[in-house]
């Protein structure tokens, strides 16, 4: 199959360049090609402006919004009949199938960029005719940038393309997510045209203050069981929580409770202020709550988090979080709760986030979030939380093969883990992160309707979000075992306190 990708040569930027890179190396793709004649609207200047407003501010580097020379594209000038045409400028005419790329109904990349600015969470519609060939919300790390979300979400839409190629050319229908079609706002019209410099003036303002005085803290909430669980409940308990203490100089997060022989361990993400750097540690938990702090059990030279911690074959494992590795791998206990060796690296050269494992017809399934883009890739390569993949083993130690579908869900309100997936007469339950407005924002409980080899599906039944049971901007863990339950989120933090703190603790 011949691509032709019509893009606006009079502004060609790198994630142009990425783009046909990734479509050359598709199976079933035979030749790429460029229509590159200037764009119907042109690119707004204000926008190049705050860009790099944002590049000094954020002290970020996004990449792929950046210009190339035309000459970039000459690679990609040649002749030939197309099969498809895939349009990034909403004016592309053929006589073969056109597939446009629209976000909430605006055409192209200035489209994206008025989606954004109105701050909406982008919904994608890749269309071919009055036909949605392909959909999803495209998320973001960093909400707070303009600049990295667009990248963000332009990465995401490679991700797309790619797989409607993809299943294309194996003759297969590409399903559009319902609960991303379903989640579209109504757009109004000409937003960038009518409010650009409003917008940037009011937002930086509001950003800078945010971004000199406040930084999220993170803290594990606990409650003893003695009643339904959040599952059983869908909301807040009435008695609330309590809150595993810190000494301001770093916090706890990611919090896993496992009972063995008797004993019942919290296992968590522990981050130091001084560092910068997470390490996991544990703390035992006795009739009266937590005795003592956590101690740390694992550390590697790179980030980990999400301890997900379970007991089988006579041992107890752990699989966190190692993305700034690259890796997904299996530890094992050999002074429990210390004493952690690794078994086995699960999967590598892929950036997954909050790996969690379950044991389902016959095989062992892991599910986590991927950032399409390189291990060690800048800020604005791709969002960590917006696109769900699966993979399965016929044992917890591996080998994982891929979904065939894979990104089976791509929406940043329901794709992220957010703890051990449960199983509730008959019916398997998925606690979710609700990411579409910011990291963690808020905690869903997902069911889980179909998981085989061939489909996933999922109905979200319940949201549950900070508020006076739990103070703060964040909630986006759950996990339970041993008699405790255990919930994680943010309230706001100043940024200056954490500096001392962290000096005073080095």
């Amino acid at each position: 199959m011949h691509v032709r990708v019509r893009l606006d040569g009079a502004n060609p930027r790198r994630w142009h360049v990425a783009l046909l890179d990734r479509l050359s190396g598709l199976p079933g793709i035979a030749a790429v090609s460029v229509d590159a004649a200037p764009g119907p609207d042109g690119w707004p200047a204000q926008a190049d402006l705050l860009f790099r407003l944002e590049a000094l501010i954020f002290r970020l580097a996004p990449n792929g919004s950046r210009p190339v020379p035309p000459a970039d594209l000459a690679a990609w000038t040649r002749p030939g009949t197309p099969d498809l045409v895939l349009d990034l400028c909403g004016d592309a005419t053929a006589s073969c199938p056109v597939w446009r790329v629209a976000y909430d109904g605006g055409l192209g990349e200035t489209g994206l960029l008025a989606s954004l600015l109105a701050g909406w969470v982008p919904h994608l519609d890749l269309l071919e005719g009055g036909t949605v060939v392909a959909a999803g919300r495209l998320g973001s790390d960093y909400r707070g940038s303009i600049a990295v979300s667009f990248e963000d979400a332009l990465s995401r839409t490679a991700t797309l393309v790619a797989a409607a190629l993809r299943a294309r050319s194996d003759g297969r229908a590409f399903a559009a997510t319902p609960a991303a079609a379903a989640a579209a706002p109504a757009r109004p019209g000409r937003i960038l045209a009518s409010r650009p410099a409003r917008l940037v003036a009011r937002s930086l303002v509001g950003r800078l203050y945010r971004l000199c005085y406040h930084a999220p803290h993170w803290r594990t909430g606990w409650r003893t069981l003695r009643g339904p669980d959040l599952v059983a409940l869908g909301r807040h308990p009435a008695e609330g929580w309590q809150v595993l203490p810190d000494d301001g100089r770093r916090f706890y997060a990611d919090p896993f409770p496992l009972a063995v022989d008797g004993t019942t361990h919290v296992f968590v993400e522990e981050f130091p202020h001084a560092t910068g750097k997470a390490i996991i540690s544990a703390v035992r938990f006795g009739p009266d709550g937590p005795e003592g702090p956590p101690v740390p059990v694992l550390e590697e030279p790179h980030h980990l988090s999400y301890p997900f911690v379970f007991a089988r074959a006579g041992s107890v494992w752990m699989v966190p979080e190692s993305s700034a590795a690259g890796t997904v791998d299996l530890y094992r206990a050999t002074r429990y709760p210390g004493g952690w060796v690794k078994e086995a690296t699960l999967l590598s050269g892929v950036v997954a986030s909050d790996a969690t494992l379950l044991e389902h017809g016959g095989r062992w399934w892991m599910f986590a979030t991927v950032r399409d883009a390189p291990v060690g890739a800048p800020p604005g390569s791709g969002c960590h939380h917006d696109a769900l993949y699966l993979w399965s083993a016929p044992d917890f130690r591996g080998p994982y093969a891929p979904h065939p579908a894979n990104p089976v869900l791509v929406d940043p309100s329901f794709a992220r883990p957010a703890g051990r997936i449960v199983a509730r007469d008959g019916v398997l339950i998925r606690p979710v992160q609700d990411c579409a407005h910011g990291y963690g924002r808020a905690l869903s409980l997902a069911r889980i309707d179909r998981l085989d080899p061939e489909g996933f599906a999922q109905t979200i039944l319940d949201r549950i979000e900070p508020g006076p049971a739990w103070p703060g901007s964040c909630l986006h863990t759950l996990n339970t075992g041993g008699g405790i339950e255990c919930i994680d989120g943010s309230g706001r933090a100043s940024r200056l306190r954490a500096y001392l703190n962290a000096r005073s603790d080095a």
